[in-house]
């Protein structure tokens, strides 16, 4: 059962990867149609993505392998979903914004649960960080 859970975990976080190409390719278009007035916000949230997919990717990956990655997500996009229902009579897009990443924290905290997520922290206990080596300069 546990082969089963994980799978469907990881295959979540791949269809949230791809959702964020999707986001990606919207992005690049609104790039390159912003002015000045915009060029910055636009291009910073594309670059977001980006990094969302390479975070979804490294989880689907390798879900017991890279510690505080499940629980960066799930933080921010919990923020932002707060902020985007909070804001939602007043800013252009909140609704859609909170639909959307409210997707993203309910799908990523199952796959969290599913692929056992927190897992990720157990190589680092307090013993083998202090036996790491450390880095030689060149």
């Amino acid at each position: 059962m546990t082969g089963i859970k994980d799978r469907i975990g990881r295959g979540l976080m791949g269809l949230d990867a791809v959702f964020t190409v999707v986001a990606v390719v919207n992005g690049i278009s609104l790039m390159a149609g912003a002015g000045d007035d915009t060029i910055i916000v636009e291009s910073w949230r594309t670059f977001g993505f980006v990094v969302f997919v390479g975070l979804w990717a490294l989880i689907a990956l390798w879900p017991r392998r890279v510690p505080g990655v499940w629980e960066l997500i799930l933080f921010h996009k919990t923020a932002i979903t707060v902020l985007a229902i909070v804001v939602s009579d007043t800013a252009f897009g909140a609704t859609e914004t909170a639909a959307i990443d409210g997707w993203l924290v309910v799908s990523t905290a199952v796959a969290y649960i599913l692929c056992r997520g927190w897992e990720a922290w157990h190589p680092f206990t307090r013993d083998s960080a202090a036996a790491a080596p450390r880095p030689t300069s060149a």
